[in-house]
């Protein structure tokens, strides 16, 4: 976006004083001249924009079968290992994300559950352009994101869950390692999660559209595969070993370093210290258990900051 700085008179030095700053005032008609470019600057984004909102876009997600999910998303506090309570409702809060994103969020928090139904959601509508139609029945969705009887209480969620990633929005600002903007989404053009949804009780189907800019999200490889068989297999209760499996997923590096205050503010914990590191050690021994990670520990760093450790 262009901006305007107003430039500043270069301080004189005269007997070892400093003349003081002032500032040269512009001519009203620069200052028009300024206003309207800005404006057409704005324009232009908002244009491009909303031309990404509405292309279909298809996406090509090599080796991808069910799992994948953009980096950007799998680094933040959006998708959280919350406990079964009332869920916290943001309201534009901006989430815990690394340094290289920005991510503003309207509505309830996410936990895993709902994270596996928007991968599910991802998997079935890659096989067409996004921003284009897709319908499937509720079992359908359900048989790959769930293990066991399929029954009433299974339904309910999918509803609840569904409706939920319907009403989330956010904006993400992609940063270059310098801090400059990559690109943004979602600031002039609400993003959804899901763009449309509907439910057709008499055909026990769910059409469902895709914002084509998911792909903008996907891009450039920027994005995780998860061993879908492996996570099915984790164990009953275990959200914080699926959080750490999406967490390390996002490097190739065959180790990992997670500062704890950092982890502990992405999984949304607010219990005690003790409570949050034996959490995380039965976490990590799960991911060990399944051979997803061959070992982790929790201990300090150079800086006597306590991290944990992971061995990929």
């Amino acid at each position: 976006m262009l901006r305007s700085f107003l430039p500043e008179q270069k301080t004189k030095q005269m007997s070892g004083m400093s003349a003081p700053s002032t500032k040269k005032e512009l001519h009203p008609s620069t200052r028009v001249a300024l206003r309207i470019a800005q404006d057409r600057n704005d324009a232009a984004i908002e244009a491009s924009e909303a031309k990404r909102a509405l292309e279909p876009k298809q996406i090509f997600l090599p080796g991808f079968d069910i799992g994948a999910m953009p980096n950007h998303l799998n680094r933040s506090s959006l998708i959280a290992p919350i406990a079964r309570r009332a869920r916290t409702f943001h309201n534009r809060v901006v989430m815990v994300t690394r340094k290289d994103c920005v991510l503003t969020y309207t509505g309830e928090q996410l936990d895993e559950a709902d994270g596996d139904l928007m991968m599910a959601l991802i998997f079935f509508a890659q096989a067409r352009p996004f921003g284009t139609v897709v319908v499937l029945k509720r079992k359908e969705i359900l048989r790959k994101i769930k293990t066991g009887l399929i029954g009433s209480t299974q339904y309910a969620w999918l509803q609840q869950s569904i409706l939920r990633l319907r009403a989330a929005m956010l904006v993400l600002e992609a940063k270059y390692t310098n801090g400059s903007q990559r690109y943004t989404i979602g600031n002039t053009l609400t993003f959804n999660l899901i763009k449309d949804l509907e439910y057709d009780d008499k055909t026990d189907k769910y059409s469902y559209i895709l914002d084509p800019r998911w792909e903008q999200m996907f891009g450039n490889r920027e994005y995780s595969l998860i061993d879908w068989s492996k996570r099915m297999l984790i164990g009953r209760g275990q959200e914080m070993a699926k959080t750490l499996q999406r967490l390390v997923a996002t490097s190739s590096n065959p180790i990992q370093r997670f500062p704890l205050d950092k982890l502990r503010q992405q999984m949304q914990y607010g219990g005690r210290d003790r409570d949050f590191k034996k959490a995380l050690e039965k976490a990590a021994a799960e991911l060990v258990r399944l051979e997803l990670i061959k070992n982790a520990r929790i201990g300090q760093n150079t800086k006597g900051e306590e991290q944990l450790t992971i061995q990929i």
